[in-house]
């Protein structure tokens, strides 16, 4: 089950925007010439940063420093700037120094101990960045924050921004460094480097910083090239990407679906380098399927071969779209055995085994079968990276009902541990953001459903109890709207239960054995 069912509220709205900034750090490298020649133009390196993956934005992604603006920041004054523009400026300067120790202002030069103390100050919330700038004669100005786009976060995601990035370059003998909480890591980069890492999946990027990182390949010297690139992204529209690629060759495409609150989106993903695979096209909306087509030709204008729609599984808010594509873009269904038989009007051409693998020019996926939440679940994984598309083993919004008879808890959480053993590291679920720290998240799963499965055997009594009488029990931490959902868990739960030996059932009323 993950369809919309009667009696659950409905989805939150989308969730309004927050002005933010961001600043792409960057410092010239300059490499020595060789014998009788001249030396070659400067390069750059930027600062980037890795957040902490339990942030409920962009947690466990690279980015550049940033975050969203304080009321306090309106206070400051910025020379050359007024209004929002130099608000947006001093939030730059903050978040700057706050998350690498980097401070951009005209004035005295401090020691390295007064820096660090300024930005202790600012992360304890002991004093004002404006207080502070003030107590050491120190001035912002708007030159040294160049404008380097706009980027709203797309309205399928829970948490959002509008945010402006700014190009900064580091002054001399400043020295960026992270210090522990909510950033994992720091470094300079070249940009080549750090892109070869986009594409093999070990650095995950929102479209804004992937942009900026590409953008700054220009740089030889002068910045002009690579503003131009900056202010001016492809696939953009209303200052929201149309294409996300957190890593190279997959693709994310939400697409509205009558799924179970509080998401409201189902993730359709194309995948593929050069040929592509459609995977689970579940928006019955036609606006939504105009929407994945135009997307999907836009790719094909660029070289891109679609070829097979693949389904997770025949959930309604996974197959929604799913013949229509098939029909507009020519293209065959390959899915597991048990979902072609769930969905004959589908005609599927392929039937997808455990283990078997999918070349696709320069990408190879691996199909693994992972039933439990349906019974011809799979999951696909992106051999080189580990990465994995997962459909509804996981969620990065919401929650995973295991309904019988299609849904067994017992083999759900055998092939929960099984993708953790198989190595799974960043989660493509089929509802919400990308999880990149997939052991931890498998893990928070299993021991969640272990915690629940004691609360059920605890609930159970030698004396006969009916479903109405044990789940309130079972779940008496969550509200009541989510009790039918509950009950389902709980007859799934029940039921490993009774195949394991330790509860019975007599009719419609259960006890321990």
């Amino acid at each position: 089950m993950s369809e919309l069912i009667e009696g659950l509220p409905p989805p939150p709205p989308v969730a309004r925007t927050r002005d933010a900034a961001a600043v792409i750090l960057f410092r010239k490298v300059q490499r020595p010439a060789e014998p009788k020649r001249s030396a070659p133009p400067p390069t750059a390196e930027a600062f980037w940063l890795k957040r902490e993956a339990k942030l409920a934005f962009a947690g466990g992604f690279y980015a550049f420093p940033g975050g969203k603006v304080d009321k306090a920041d309106a206070s400051v004054p910025v020379e050359g700037a007024t209004g929002l523009d130099a608000t947006l400026r001093v939030t730059a300067a903050r978040e700057l120094l706050e998350e690498t120790g980097v401070l951009v202002a005209h004035g005295p030069t401090l020691a390295r101990a007064d820096v660090d103390a300024m930005r202790k100050a600012l992360l304890d919330e002991t004093a004002s960045f404006g207080a502070l700038l003030e107590k050491h004669g120190l001035k912002l100005r708007a030159a040294d924050f160049v404008d380097a786009g706009r980027w709203v976060t797309p309205p399928h995601l829970p948490v959002r921004f509008d945010a402006r990035f700014f190009l900064v370059e580091a002054p001399e003998g400043s020295n960026a460094v992270v210090w522990p909480g909510e950033l994992t890591e720091g470094e300079w980069i070249a940009p080549n480097p750090a892109l070869t890492r986009w594409s093999n999946g070990t650095a995950l990027l929102h479209p804004p910083n992937l942009h900026a990182l590409q953008s700054l390949v220009a740089y030889r010297g002068d910045t002009a090239p690579v503003l131009k690139n900056l202010r001016a992204p492809t696939q953009v529209t209303d200052f929201i990407a149309r294409r996300i690629e957190f890593q190279m060759g997959i693709r994310i495409f939400p697409l509205r679906t009558p799924t179970l609150p509080p998401a409201a989106h189902t993730n359709c993903y194309v995948v593929g380098n050069s040929d592509l695979l459609i995977v689970d096209p579940g928006s019955p909306d036609d606006e939504e399927t105009d929407r994945l087509l135009s997307f999907v030709r836009e790719l094909m204008t660029d070289g891109y071969k679609p070829r097979a729609v693949v389904l997770t599984h025949h959930h309604g808010d996974h197959v929604g779209g799913a013949a229509r594509v098939m029909k507009e873009l020519n293209l065959p269904l390959w899915c597991h055995a048990v979902t072609a038989e769930r969905l004959p009007e589908l005609n599927a051409a392929r039937l997808l085994n455990d283990n078997e693998l999918i070349p696709l020019g320069g990408i190879d996926l691996i199909v693994h079968h992972t039933p439990g939440h349906a019974r011809g679940h799979i999951c696909l994984e992106h051999k080189a990276s580990h990465a994995m598309i997962v459909g509804d083993m996981v969620a990065g919004v919401g929650t995973i009902v295991i309904d019988p008879p299609e849904g067994d808890m017992g083999e759900y959480l055998r092939q929960l541990q099984r993708l953790k053993d198989l190595g799974a590291r960043t989660l493509y679920p089929a509802h919400g953001p990308p999880l990149p720290d997939g052991p931890a998240k498998l893990d928070e799963y299993l021991n969640h459903r272990a915690w629940r499965e004691g609360k059920v055997v605890a609930a159970l009594t030698e004396e006969l109890q009916s479903l109405e009488q044990l789940v309130p029990k079972a779940y008496d931490d969550v509200q009541s709207f989510v009790l039918p959902l509950a009950e389902r868990n709980t007859v799934a739960i029940l039921d490993k239960l009774i195949a394991e030996g330790r509860a019975r059932r007599d009719g419609e009323k259960y006890g321990v054995r």
